[in-house]
């Protein structure tokens, strides 16, 4: 067993080794699962705020558009998809982060495949952007 593993009896009462520090969760089950997820989660949330300035500017979009959002005379419906819009601006930020960290993990070396991996994440970026202004509009502009 190495040191990054943690032997775990499985069902069929045989034990197997399981990675620790959230590579394979197979050895977790019920709320410790739902405890260790929550931790990458706010992991993720944590590292994409430090380092990666487009998110940073997209809470604070979100810190204005959100309160916004429940000051307008709209209907609850709209309110809702006012609010979810620009949560999908943050979740799509995530995802590209995430492809520009692997790509830039595997290799430094410009490639083709490299970049066309980070155009298209920083496609779906501007096409959410775009979802957001579009949908904002379209509810206020009467």
């Amino acid at each position: 067993m190495s040191s990054k593993s943690a032997r775990v009896m499985s069902d069929d009462a045989a034990s197997v080794d399981v990675p620790v520090g959230g590579a394979v969760m197979k050895g977790r089950s019920g709320l410790a699962r739902i405890w260790y997820a929550a931790g990458y989660s706010a992991a993720g949330l944590k590292a994409a705020y430090r380092g990666e300035a487009a998110f940073r500017q997209l809470v604070l979009l979100n810190l204005l558009l959100i309160p916004l959002a429940f000051l307008l005379d709209v209907s609850r419906v709209e309110r809702a998809v006012l609010v979810a819009v620009v949560f999908l601006g943050l979740i799509v930020e995530l995802l590209n982060s995430a492809i520009e960290a692997t790509v830039d993990r595997i290799s430094f070396e410009l490639h083709p495949l490299a970049k066309q991996a980070k155009d298209m994440g920083s496609a779906a970026q501007l096409l959410a952007l775009c979802l957001i202004g579009l949908v904002w509009a379209v509810i206020l502009i009467p």
